[in-house]
This record gives C-alpha cells, structure tokens and sequence, in this order.
C-alpha cells in the first residue's frame, strides 16, 4: 500500500464517480471517460490544473489545510473520505505525525476488567474488534450470534472479512449480504489509509483478493467508511431472522478499537428472538479472548 499510489487512486476514484450535473457543470457531448475532467475538479478546488495533477499523482504531502478543503469540497466527499484524505496528506508530509504513522500498532488484548464489562451485558450482543475487522473479545450472546463465525475461522482470532468473503454460509446469515459485504470492504480501506504499514493487514487483503473477486472489485473502489449506528439483520441457523440496532463506542487509549453493542427494542419479536438465541445458544461457544484462552 505504497502512500503515493494509495492518494492517487483515491482521488481519482472520487473525481471519477461525480457526475457534470451534480456540481452544475455541462454533460457535453465529448466525455469517454466517467466523472469529471481533471481541469473541472481544478476549477472547483480553487487550484491550477498544474497543482491538481500533482495533487493526483499522489503529491499532496505539502498541501495546505485550505486545499484539502477544497479538493474534498469539490469532489464531495463526505466526513468518513475527508478524514482519510486528510490522514493520506498527513502520511505522505514529513511532520511529526507522518513519522508516527509508520511505527507499528501493538496488539490488544481485553484487561480482566473489560472483559467483566462485557459478560455483564447479559441481554445485548457486545463484541469488541479493531480496523482490521477482527473478534477480539465478545460476550456470551455476541458468540451465540457469530457462532457459525467461531466455528470456521481457520486462523486464531477470528475475522469478519474473512468469514464475509469466504464463508459461503455468510450469505445466509447476512440477509443483506451485499451491503454489509460493501461496509466491512471500507472498514479495511480506512485501516489502511490510518496505518499502512500494518503486515496483518496486507496479508488479509492480499489472501481476500486472492480468494475473492468480488472482494478484488470493491477494494479497487477505495471507499472508506465512518463509525456510525443503525441497524443490522440477521438470519441465524438457531432461531431466524432478527434485526438488531447498533452503537460503535470506541475503546479510550486503543487505536481503532472498538466495542459494537447490538440490541433490540424491549418487548418486540426481535427482543424475544434475541433472548431466545440467549437460551439457544447456551454454552454453545465459551467466551474467549483473542488468545483463545476460556474466560
């Protein structure tokens, strides 16, 4: 994920999915390509077409607040792709910040403690997993949810992509397959553009795209993706289909971790499907932590 080709393709998958109409411009009639023209995207960035060329090729180390602001501006990018734009600028600089980027991230493992937090959340799925979308630590319905996860990951602590991509149980189990598919896809995106130099997560994507055309085609989109709440449905081999609601709460002083707490509205058919997987799914699957040690 070298930085200055990672800048290049996403600004030039940003430029490519807007349309002339959406930001007032003529269509004409000798357009052969998607998207906007480069000297388009120049005019409504406020830069040269000289600059904004150097910008696409990846040379935006040295660029100024003020242009960031007006590439994302122009190209519309929404908070999720203005973050990562900004973290490529900040990756490709020599400041203090690029010089942090390059440095590893330590593994984290669950304290006792939090652990204890999540065993306590008897009626709510709570599972904790990190940017490259692997289970670090879950309670007790988290692993009665993702049990049939549980049971084929092939690698030591298991991962969401993996399960999505290669798990053609997934696709049951995800009623919207192809959405989730698309989200878990942008997860990885921006874990690459916070920490490139991560070799769990090259290995990850160069196995998925190996493995997975599909996953090949929406990695070549550069979509990236915002912690954000809503909800998810589900149709487990145990109990059926439910929808559950979630919350992403990131985990203080650990990058990129975060617990995703999952529920349903007291009283409802899917609060009784959920506490019926709780009865279900008993003792099916210990919870663990990411070592595989019985907690």
């Amino acid at each position: 994920m070298n930085d200055q080709s990672e800048a290049n393709q996403f600004l030039k998958s940003r430029r490519a999915r807007i349309e002339p109409e959406q930001v007032g411009l003529p269509r004409g009639k000798d357009r052969r390509v998607p998207g906007l023209r480069r000297g388009e995207a120049a005019a409504l960035a406020g830069v040269s077409v000289e600059y904004y060329a150097r910008l696409e090729r990846g040379g935006i180390g040295g660029a100024s607040t003020a242009v960031l602001d007006g590439l994302a501006n122009a190209l519309l990018m929404n908070e999720a792709e203005r973050a990562h734009l900004y973290r490529l600028a900040s990756r490709a600089g020599t400041g203090p910040a690029a010089r942090h980027a390059g440095k590893p991230t330590p593994g984290w493992r669950p304290s006792p403690s939090i652990q204890w937090m999540l065993d306590s959340m008897e009626s709510s799925v709570a599972m904790i997993g990190n940017g490259r979308t692997d289970l670090l630590a879950w309670n007790a319905l988290g692993g009665n949810l993702m049990d049939e996860m549980l049971a084929t990951a092939t690698t030591p602590t298991p991962n969401f992509a993996r399960f999505i991509f290669l798990e053609p149980v997934a696709r049951r189990f995800y009623p919207d397959w192809d959405a989730i598919a698309r989200v878990n896809v942008a997860q990885l995106r921006t874990e690459a553009g916070r920490d490139p130099h991560d070799k769990a997560l090259h290995d990850l994507v160069g196995e998925l795209s190996t493995r997975s055309d599909h996953f090949r085609s929406l990695w070549s989109k550069h979509d990236v993706w915002q912690n954000d709440s809503g909800a998810k449905r589900f149709h487990h081999h145990l109990v059926g289909d439910l929808t559950l609601h979630f919350n992403g709460l990131d985990i203080v002083g650990s990058a990129a971790v975060q617990l995703t707490v999952l529920t349903a509205e007291p009283g409802s058919p899917d609060h009784d499907t959920l506490q019926l997987l709780r009865s279900a799914g008993a003792d099916r699957h210990p919870t663990r932590d990411q070592s595989g040690t019985r907690l």
